[in-house]
């Protein structure tokens, strides 16, 4: 009867192949799991930037503002939020019901980190009506 020998050593360089695939997938599921989470708390930070922006916006008009003082507010940056850079939108349109004169405003706060082209690049907008 004839032995078979050497089966032991193909058996352990499949074993090593399987296992060193298993972990190179291993390391790229991670690998997108961190992205994932940045983005996700990207995402977070300008919606936060967008709705900073969006109660300042608010309180303006609260307090006696216009359109005017909102639109000629350059982009806004809020400490805690480096990076995001808010842009903000007024519109207003008045309507005279029975005897009072009401003002519609509506606000859009546009809130972006980094460039468009970059791979890291986030944006919020969050709109608002209100009337005064």
């Amino acid at each position: 009867m004839i032995k078979q020998q050497g089966f032991s050593l193909v058996m352990a360089i499949f074993i090593l192949v399987v296992v060193g695939l298993l972990g190179g997938y291993m390391l790229r599921l991670g690998g997108v799991q961190l992205s994932t989470f940045n983005q996700t708390l990207q995402g977070a930070k300008a919606y936060q930037a967008a709705r900073a922006g969006i109660e300042w916006g608010i309180a303006r008009i609260s307090n006696g503002g216009s359109c005017a003082d909102i639109s000629a507010q350059t982009a806004m940056s809020f400490t805690g939020l480096q990076g995001f850079s808010v842009r903000m939108i007024c519109s207003s349109q008045t309507f005279s019901e029975a005897d009072r004169n009401l003002t519609v405003f509506r606000l859009s706060a546009l809130s972006q980190f980094g460039d468009y082209t970059n791979s890291e690049y986030t944006a919020r907008q969050l709109e608002v009506t209100m009337v005064r």
